[in-house]
């Protein structure tokens, strides 16, 4: 028995929307810790950069986390404290979120060695405005004498339109 097109039409329909949601941790903080005291240390940091500077915008407290040579693979920032200050650093401040009201949804924290890396969840529209689906976002840290020295995310350049 052959399969109608219809049937194969509406098939194809539900996989292109078959996704199970990335959801984040209900308690974030949680994930930014470890038994072995230097991954613990590394994690600590990465958890003040993401949720004191990139959730609550408290760039004047960047000193303390990031190194005055931070190299950032990220094609949008330059490498170095100041400009990186710059770029995020004219956001509104707010209060620091306390463990689980936190915007950013974090779904895991793996450190190794001197590396530490934050999956979150990301939300964007799906193609031909038909709503949105979730999706991973990973940033990766390197921490050098306590503090973030490098960083590498999946960020691209915008494309050109005409």
């Amino acid at each position: 028995m052959k399969p109608s097109f219809a049937a194969l039409l509406a098939l194809a329909a539900v996989c292109s929307f078959a996704q199970a949601p990335v959801t984040g941790a209900a308690n974030p903080e949680r994930l930014f810790t470890s038994r072995d005291a230097k991954l613990h240390r590394n994690k600590q940091v990465v958890l003040h950069i993401v949720r004191d500077l990139l959730e609550a915008n408290h760039w004047k407290d960047a000193p303390k986390y990031i190194s005055e040579r931070y190299i950032q693979h990220n094609p949008l920032v330059a490498s170095g404290l100041a400009p990186v200050m710059q770029y995020f650093g004219s956001r509104p401040e707010g209060p620091i979120p306390k463990d689980g009201e936190w915007k950013t949804k974090v779904v895991s924290v793996v450190a190794e060695d001197d590396l530490v890396i934050v999956a979150t969840v990301r939300e964007l529209p799906r193609p031909g405005g038909e709503g949105t689906y979730t999706t991973t976002w990973f940033d990766m840290w390197r921490i050098v004498d306590g503090k973030a020295d490098e960083h590498w995310d999946g960020a691209t350049l915008p494309v050109k339109t005409q």
